[in-house]
């Protein structure tokens, strides 16, 4: 890990609120936030455009080979292209919802991301979601939280984000895939939102960050 940036890893299971907690930690720590799950996302996408069968692996691998992934910021926020292509509000799509954690469980997909997200590290000090944030991308680092919720909660918000994947079935196809599975990361504070505001989500996490070490003030001015 970089000795110059600083890397916080917030991971939890879908619908958790820890996108909108690391879109929050961006903003008022000044921080790059990245999706780690728009760039499971994006892969997911060109499979499916592509016409190609996500259980077949070997067919993803294939296509892996030959796709170009362009991960840039654009303010406090990380982006990515496909073969040039934004693929905006289709990484939510229903399709994608339901396959991304089969596209996201094959090793060399998660090798050649995880490869991309480490780089951000190289541009400014980060904040980054996803499942295996803590545990794999950036397992060094002190700065880590856990998020989750209760599933009948984090149902509801899908329901209100408009999406109509099962969280249930989600967290156990993360949960018990072989390369990098979902899991509470060693060293990481765990926050359940289950009855948080977005506002008291965000103080008690930043409590919990400045508990392991976090000098946030100091960060602001990096």
């Amino acid at each position: 890990m970089s000795n110059e940036h600083v890397a916080i890893a917030i991971d939890g299971p879908a619908a958790s609120g820890k996108s909108t907690l690391a879109r929050e930690l961006s903003q008022r720590l000044g921080l790059i936030m990245v999706n780690s799950g728009a760039m499971y996302r994006a892969v997911t996408w060109q499979v499916l455009r592509k016409g190609i069968d996500p259980f077949d692996s070997a067919a993803v691998v294939a296509e892996l080979g030959q796709m170009k992934l362009d991960c840039g910021v654009e303010g406090l926020a990380s982006t990515i292209r496909v073969d040039g292509v934004d693929p905006g509000d289709e990484l939510r799509s229903e399709a994608v919802n339901r396959r991304v954690s089969t596209v996201a469980a094959i090793p060399e997909v998660r090798e050649r991301l995880v490869a991309l997200q480490r780089r951000y590290l190289e541009v400014g000090n980060v904040v980054m979601e996803g499942r295996d944030i803590g545990s794999v991308v950036f397992p060094e680092t002190p700065y880590k939280i856990y998020i989750d919720a209760d599933a009948t909660v984090r149902a509801q918000r899908r329901v209100e984000m408009g999406e109509v994947d099962a969280v249930e079935e989600r967290d156990r196809e993360d949960s018990s895939r072989k390369t990098a599975p979902l899991t509470v990361p060693l060293g990481a504070a765990v926050l359940d939102t289950s009855g948080h505001t977005i506002e008291s989500g965000v103080a008690a996490a930043i409590e919990l960050l400045e508990g392991q070490g976090l000098k946030t003030e100091a960060i602001r001015g990096r």
